[in-house]
């Protein structure tokens, strides 16, 4: 099953996207991927690669890369502790 991953790469012309579409256009196992410059985001959708594998493999292109941040998962508002009561 396809699975997508989104890095956050440091581009910020043309030649900059060029360098990503390179590596990836070169890597084994990369069935699509999109590219964000304004966002600088890159989406890869792999059935074959880890996505440390993609990371890597972008980090190559010599722009700084990350793992896209995901969104915070759970409530937005968490409940507050409640300290314990005291046995008397």
């Amino acid at each position: 099953m396809p699975e997508i991953v989104e890095l956050k790469v440091a581009m910020s012309c043309q030649g900059c996207v060029g360098a990503v579409k390179r590596v990836l256009g070169k890597l084994e196992g990369v069935d699509k991927f999109e590219i964000d410059l304004k966002e600088q985001k890159v989406s890869v959708t792999t059935s074959s690669l880890k996505p440390e594998q993609v990371l890597e493999a972008v980090s190559k292109s010599g722009k700084a890369t990350s793992y896209w941040p995901e969104p915070p998962k759970g409530d937005a508002n968490p409940p507050k502790e409640v300290a314990p009561k005291e046995v008397s």
